[in-house]
């Protein structure tokens, strides 16, 4: 958490830095220079009040985070265009009649925005192909997370998912956490639900709860609870593991308590009971326990919470600062393989341009 603090107040700087270069940015502008006479009080005055104006509409139309997410992007493009054309005037000792580097970096921004955009609702399907020596036959899983129900689809839109990851035939579906959030709404929750209920696999729908599920501002913000939720799942067959496993056909599913729950238990404790010759999936929100989950011979970890890596050029982030052991994609440690999906929807950001949205299948032979 101190971690995120840190890297939150780091945003906030760099948003109010931004502001004030972009405010001298937008002051290069032909028209701004003709406003004003090119009286710089008066320069600075109306450029800010533009980049106030047009920050409150984006608050307006979509949210203050991602007003600030557009805000910082268009930030980025003019600090790369407003360096290249410095090296240039210097180079050729003689300014431009057009503000080139202000037109590029608004053109830029808003390819790289849409783009961002496409990335985020759009989802695809990531495949992954794995062996075992143990005795499962072949297996296909269907594998998602994060859909943050009511940032990018609602219950309906998660219900026209659900139907297209059932027409891949999965033989059990596993969902690593964070299925709502504190946007979500009671009705949404309830018919996610259903088309959970719906999906029936051969071996079953399994759920681990993800930092968010539980709700972090009360059962009022959103409109149920932690146990309605946990209701809702259950009535609709939906198999909850909180540092539980169950076994069955050679197959262990183990769910963990995320991270943030002070109640979790240690992975060498939660394999004591499990036969050694079963193939252990393991569904583990945040994806920051490799050493001890390879350490307990498990045979697949899957995870989501990363979002992977959400935003270009912080994708990594959470590696750098050691809060994940990987940000997206396959690893084998040992002989554990991981998964880390960037997942099907988004937490409040609107924008992916660090990675895509998507479901994963997993084919294991």
């Amino acid at each position: 958490m101190t971690m995120w603090l840190i890297i939150l107040a780091a945003v906030l700087a760099a948003f109010a830095a931004g502001t004030v270069y972009l405010t001298v940015a937008v002051g290069r502008f032909g028209l701004i220079k003709k406003l004003s006479g090119d009286k710089k009080w008066l320069k600075g005055l109306i450029s800010f009040g533009i980049i106030a104006i047009i920050f409150a509409a984006l608050v307006l139309l979509t949210s203050v985070v991602n007003a600030i997410i557009i805000l910082l992007s268009s930030l980025m493009f003019f600090l790369i265009y407003g360096l290249i054309f410095r090296i240039i005037r210097a180079v050729r000792k003689k300014e431009f009649a057009c503000n080139w580097a202000g037109w590029l970096s608004i053109a830029t921004s808003v390819i790289y925005l849409c783009t961002g955009y496409y990335l985020c609702f759009h989802i695809w399907q990531k495949d992954y192909h794995l062996t075992t020596d143990k005795n499962i036959g072949k297996l296909r899983i269907a594998m998602f997370a994060d859909s943050h129900l009511g940032t990018t689809f609602d219950g309906e839109g998660f219900a026209a998912q659900t139907e297209r990851i059932m027409e891949q035939s999965p033989d059990i579906v596993l969902l690593p956490g964070d299925f709502v959030d504190d946007s979500s709404n009671r009705e949404d929750m309830v018919r996610a639900c259903e088309a959970m209920g719906n999906m029936k696999p051969k071996y079953g729908v399994w759920y681990c709860y993800g930092n968010h599920d539980k709700g972090y501002y009360g059962d009022e913000h959103r409109g149920f609870s932690a146990d309605d939720l946990a209701s809702e799942l259950k009535k609709n067959g939906v198999h909850i593991l909180e540092d539980e496993h169950e076994t069955f056909d050679n197959l262990t599913i183990l769910g963990r308590r995320d991270k943030s729950d002070s109640g979790r238990a240690e992975m060498s404790e939660l394999m004591k009971d499990i036969p050694s010759d079963s193939y252990i999936i393991v569904l583990d929100h945040q994806p920051n326990d490799y050493a001890n989950e390879a350490a307990a011979k498990a045979d697949l970890v899957v995870s989501g919470h990363t979002h992977g890596g959400q935003l270009f050029p912080v994708t990594y982030v959470g590696e750098w600062f050691n809060i994940n052991d990987r940000t997206y994609g396959y690893e084998k440690r040992d002989n554990t393989d991981f998964i880390v999906t960037s997942g099907i929807s988004d937490w409040e950001i609107l924008f992916k341009t660090g990675t895509k949205s998507e479901y994963v299948i997993i084919d294991i032979n």
